[in-house]
């Protein structure tokens, strides 16, 4: 080798005749060295190993095959190369992490070496745009479908946060990959709740620490923003070629909530749900965990501002002065107040403080219903004034179920125990019957009979007709072989007690729609928008009420002339 090198230098064809052929065989050995070192490793940093073995490996094997060219020319030859070559390992590296950037993200933080190292190759390169092209193309495909859960969406949006600010500060390639998630984030109904569930829940390990970051909230009404200004020091220009797109602030922040909230653009709605949420959390035992519940409140204070949670901290309050009352109550200390068959412990809420909740009868047994009315009288006697409207399906019952054989203590819904205290009277029903004691649907029956079919407690004997005990305590064991207990969403998780977004949404519309009407009867006819701006003044200020968009506004209006109850006529609507 050494001999054949001296005597194509002698000749003067040594660079003419090895040139293209060790600088392929230079590049194949590069891209081989990057794939077999960092391929598949995210959590160690290989760029400075790897300049440095460009340095002792590859550029000595090619100052080896150049020692008998010891003249300035060829010094300067071979640092060109040198440049060269490291630029390749550069652009080698970026198309290397390329396809496996979408995992990277995933594993966020344990892969932030690769993402520094990335981030390096990228500011000594041109392949930006590549990146953001195929990062875009593997979000869509592996995310953006309906097959993965909201939540899951979300995850991976908030690692991307995190992981987009390490590998471009500057945020333009978090806006421009993230884009098309948010857009499909905003066509899923449980966005929003799953974005507040996350946020006040302390399992939630991708924002914890999150809320407590005391940074208000700005919705951004258009990524056109003039409050560069007000963080001047940290300001860094929008990359070279890319200067018409502007990158918002929410992309360069470091706050992922306010982001969270901006994939709507509206803190009320968020605010919102948060209610809904707590009046679930309230109701869904005797006593939630109201000091968690105020820390929570307080942060979501700071982040949303006191006035679009002034509601929740009512909702709170209620809480603890039902406690004080029940307290009160339990002591013996109200005058003529004694308790009935049955121990109540209730929360007083004040409704209109409340979300709405679900329009459900349910008729309680006699027993039930008469220590309810002797609550109610000892909270008159109380209050003054005031007294109470019950919501027989809401809240929960502790009760102990003596089979003969065996004796359970289960706490369930008012519904549940309902059903099973009608077994006392007499040891088989039909389902119509029940239906009728109860005052609820016979859809409604057999779903929640489900859950003592599932206990073995009752079994169906025949279609629509339940008896106590199992198949075998009858004679010959005939009938339906009891089904395996298959609970539906309602059954395993704790039911909502409010009602659901679409049903307040339909509340919502119900109240535009007397304002629209009151419009149109006083100046005859209004364009969309005048409509749109005039609800805005006037309707939606109240907290009760949620935002309505210009688009829901037009559907809404189309449906009433679809109707038949406006007219459309040259852009404007009139009765």
């Amino acid at each position: 080798f050494d001999g054949i090198n001296k005597k194509l230098h002698d000749l003067h064809l040594l660079d003419t005749v090895v040139r293209d052929a060790v600088s392929t065989v230079a590049y194949k050995y590069i891209e081989q060295h990057i794939q077999n070192t960092c391929r598949g490793n995210f959590e160690s940093r290989f760029l400075d190993s790897l300049e440095k073995w460009l340095t002792t490996t590859v550029m000595e094997w090619f100052r080896l095959l150049y020692k008998y060219d010891t003249g300035a020319e060829t010094e300067g030859a071979l640092k060109s190369l040198e440049d060269h070559l490291r630029h390749f390992l550069y652009d080698t590296y970026v198309m290397a992490r390329v396809d496996q950037l979408f995992n990277i993200i995933i594993e966020f933080p344990e892969s932030q070496a690769a993402l520094e190292d990335l981030k390096d190759c990228l500011e000594r390169t041109n392949l930006k745009s590549k990146v953001i092209h195929s990062l875009k193309s593997s979000m869509e495909k592996r995310l953006l479908h309906p097959g993965v859960e909201t939540t899951q969406i979300l995850t991976a949006y908030i690692s991307a946060i995190k992981a987009l600010r390490v590998l471009d500060p500057t945020g333009y390639i978090l806006q421009l990959v993230c884009e098309p998630v948010c857009k499909y984030l905003r066509t899923r109904e449980d966005t929003v709740r799953s974005i507040v569930s996350n946020l006040t829940d302390d399992s939630c390990a991708e924002l914890e620490g999150e809320l407590v970051k005391f940074t208000p909230i700005a919705v951004e009404d258009s990524c056109l923003s003039d409050d560069d200004d007000e963080d001047w020091q940290n300001w860094q220009p929008a990359p070279v070629g890319n200067e018409q797109v502007q990158v918002s602030k929410g992309a360069r922040s470091s706050d992922i909530v306010s982001m969270l909230v901006n994939i709507y653009g509206s803190k009320k709605l968020f605010a919102s749900e948060y209610q809904v949420l707590l009046a679930n959390r309230l109701l869904s035992g005797s006593f939630a965990d109201t000091e968690r519940e105020v820390r929570y409140l307080e942060c979501l204070k700071l982040r949303f501002g006191e006035s679009q949670l002034h509601a929740c901290e009512v909702m709170l309050r209620d809480l603890a002065d039902s406690r004080r009352l029940n307290t009160h109550l339990a002591s013996g200390e109200t005058p003529g107040y004694t308790a009935g068959e049955v121990d109540v412990s209730a929360i007083v809420i004040s409704a209109q403080f409340w979300p709405p909740f679900k329009d459900e009868k349910l008729a309680l047994p006699p027993p039930v219903q008469g220590s309810l009315d002797r609550y109610t009288r000892a909270f008159e006697a109380i209050k003054g004034n005031r007294t109470l409207q019950w919501r027989p399906n809401l809240g929960q019952v502790t009760l102990e179920v003596d089979t003969g054989t065996r004796t359970l203590q289960l706490t369930v819904s008012p519904m549940h125990a309902t059903l099973i205290y009608h077994f006392q009277e007499k040891a088989r029903w039909t389902l119509d019957e029940l239906s009728s004691v109860t005052q609820a649907s016979a859809t409604l029956v057999r779903r929640k009979l489900a859950l003592w079919q599932g206990q073995g407690i009752l079994w169906e004997e025949s279609p629509g007709v339940f008896t106590l005990g199992t198949p075998g305590d009858a004679a010959g064991g005939s009938g339906i072989p009891p089904q395996p207990l298959e609970l539906d969403e309602d059954e395993e998780e704790a039911p909502s007690a409010m009602a659901s977004t679409q049903d307040q949404k339909e509340s919502d519309l119900q109240i535009y729609w007397s304002y629209i009407v009151g419009m149109l009867t006083n100046l005859e006819s209004l364009t969309l928008e005048r409509i749109h701006t005039m609800l805005k003044m006037f309707a939606m200020q109240t907290p009760s009420t949620a935002e309505l968009t210009a688009q829901e506004l037009r559907h809404f209006l189309d449906g009433q002339v679809a109707k038949q109850k406006l007219l459309y006529s040259g852009g404007h609507y009139r009765l």
